[in-house]
């Protein structure tokens, strides 16, 4: 999630823990610190942009490495605040600041190594979008309200800010689910396994949603509303088909760089060509033609391929155009996507 969310919910999470303990503003702050310290590693130059993005959300999201440094970082905490005799309570603040903060990360379709060092698997729900302000807001309004209001019963707002995001979150997997199960009933993905059917949701919200789904030649793009079928209980989702390079992409089946983008994006990825260099690209992150991830790392002006260093190219659909047809399109509409 964005660094404002952490930042709210580790806030929240210190406000609840430290209660009447501490002053507010100060488990407020040190828990909105708490909870943005994983991400940190944001500043960690690992090689290349392909690296960067891979071992992004890594040791410092792994819930066995959080637990093991949690007691040294409540042990400072207790020092400089001088309340050793609160030990305890500041270590519980700093393990659940630093898992909430992996766990909400695991959350979104990124992916994140929270099982390391025992394993690098990136895990990924795609339940909820990596910014979405239904879910931060009441986590910030219940920390403002707990800071502001000069009564004993102001911790409540901190409580109920928590407890309504934590429902939304859990409305999202909801959602996701219902939509899954709509989604392997098309023709399109029937014949597909579960690992090539991708459902996650577009910016903001978890009413429209975004479906991928991958075969060896081809990816297909497709969008549901929650509100489509109110109106016409028969309509489709329809699915706009779009080539994945398999010639290019068995040609460089070896390229370490490329590998990595294959793997952590579980097979959501294409490979094209522009005449001159190979670009791989993420493909759970954006929407056609514009993505987050992608990264030019091959040449091939004359043969064989031949591996250059990474480098990103990313490109962003306008935002007046894209806000249009996203809020229309939660709405129901039965309008195509900017391509």
């Amino acid at each position: 999630m964005d660094s404002i969310t952490q930042a709210a919910l580790g806030a929240a999470i210190g406000t609840a823990v430290m209660g009447r303990t501490r002053p507010v503003w100060q488990a407020a702050l040190t828990g909105a610190l708490i909870g943005t310290l994983p991400d940190l590693d944001v500043f960690i130059d690992k090689g290349d942009p392909i690296r960067d993005m891979v071992l992004h959300r890594a040791e410092t999201h792994a819930l066995f490495w959080q637990a093991l440094v949690a007691p040294l970082i409540a042990g400072v905490l207790a020092l400089v605040t001088r309340s050793r005799e609160r030990f305890l309570r500041w270590w519980l603040m700093v393990v659940l600041g630093l898992f909430t903060h992996a766990i909400l990360d695991g959350m979104t379709i990124y992916g994140t190594q929270l099982g390391l060092p025992f394993t690098d698997y990136p895990y990924g729900l795609g339940s909820i979008f990596i910014i979405d302000p239904l879910y931060t807001l009441p986590l910030l309004f219940g920390v403002i309200l707990t800071l502001a209001i000069r009564s004993d019963r102001r911790y409540r707002w901190n409580i109920i800010g928590l407890v309504l995001s934590t429902l939304y979150a859990g409305w999202a997997l909801a959602a996701q689910h219902h939509v899954t199960d709509l989604v392997k009933q098309t023709a399109e993905a029937r014949h597909l396994p579960a690992e090539n059917i991708l459902v996650t949701p577009t910016p903001f919200n978890t009413v429209l949603w975004r479906i991928v789904l991958v075969d060896d030649t081809h990816y297909y793009e497709g969008f549901y509303s929650l509100f489509d079928r109110m109106n016409d209980p028969d309509r489709p989702i329809r699915f706009d088909a779009f080539d994945r390079g398999a010639e290019f992409d068995r040609k460089t089946h070896d390229f370490s760089e490329a590998n990595m983008i294959r793997a952590f994006s579980k097979g959501f990825y294409t490979v094209s060509d522009d005449g001159k260099e190979l670009r791989i690209t993420d493909l759970r992150m954006g929407q056609h033609p514009n993505f987050v991830f992608s990264f030019v790392f091959a040449e091939h002006s004359s043969e064989p391929i031949l591996p250059i260093t990474p480098r990103q190219i990313t490109t962003r659909m306008p935002f007046e155009r894209g806000i249009d047809w996203l809020w229309h399109r939660i709405g129901g509409a039965d309008i195509a996507p900017p391509r």
